[in-house]
């Protein structure tokens, strides 16, 4: 299998290009990085290129479909809550729809709390594309535009992705690879719904809401993530680090 990245500088959001064997069949998944190193890795690889994966609807992730469409021809797909919010969507693809592209077995995986209909794709049972679901040592936000719960976040990756193979890669939509086992072991979100690490108890506030830090993580930019549970409703919410403030710093 070929996998090539490309990754945007600023907002360090993943494209890929997954190909079946050189001379063969191939697929785009997002399109937020640069569109011509890729551009480039299809010709290199002598790809047909006939697709584009959606895993959710954001600009950072969407931001070169442009050009995938007016070099390669490419049918876009998203889930159809995405599709519903870009306009150049092609086709709706359900989760649980195959794609047989080549020698590549392609499947939608719904993983919703970033966005409502957020997929993963999972490509010949080795690698799957998260989107903004989960990251390496990190998970997404749930105060994203189209986001959901908390809830739904934690089911998407302890109820779906933490349940595929140990060996599987993960692709995230933002910066570095990683795996299923070693998110399992190391991802601190993780760590803590399983029961491994305590849940923190300081106390912060966001804004003008007053709750208590679960958790103080590493993000995959260099920052933090929160895991934060408001004062006033119990509600949990995953935010930005950097708009927590520590009811001891203030």
């Amino acid at each position: 299998m070929i996998v090539e990245r490309s990754m945007h500088p600023d907002w360090l959001s993943n494209a890929y290009l997954v190909g079946d064997e050189p001379g063969g069949r191939g697929v785009l998944i997002d399109s937020g990085g640069p569109s011509e190193p890729l551009l480039d890795a299809i010709e290199r690889h002598e790809l047909t290129v006939e697709h584009l994966l959606l895993t959710h609807h954001h600009h950072d992730h969407v931001a070169e479909n442009a050009a995938y469409k007016e070099r390669l021809g490419v049918e876009i797909l998203a889930h159809p809550l995405e599709a519903e919010r870009l306009l150049d969507v092609d086709r709706a693809i359900e989760p649980g729809e195959i794609l047989e592209i080549g020698g590549l077995r392609i499947d939608g995986i719904l993983t919703p709390g970033h966005t409502a209909g957020m997929l993963s794709f999972r490509v010949s049972d080795r690698e799957v594309f998260t989107g903004d679901t989960l990251f390496k040592g990190s998970v997404g936000g749930v105060r994203a535009p189209g986001s959901t719960t908390f809830e739904d976040l934690k089911a998407s990756i302890m109820d779906v992705l933490m349940k595929l193979p140990a060996e599987t890669t993960v692709r995230p939509g933002h910066t570095d690879p990683t795996t299923i086992g070693a998110e399992w072991e190391e991802n601190a979100f993780v760590r803590v719904w399983r029961g491994l690490d305590p849940e923190g108890s300081d106390r912060c506030t966001v804004g003008e809401e007053a709750g208590t830090l679960v958790l103080f993580a590493p993000d995959y930019d260099g920052g933090h993530k929160a895991w934060v549970r408001w004062e006033d409703s119990g509600r949990d919410d995953i935010v930005p680090g950097s708009a927590v403030t520590r009811a001891a710093d203030s």
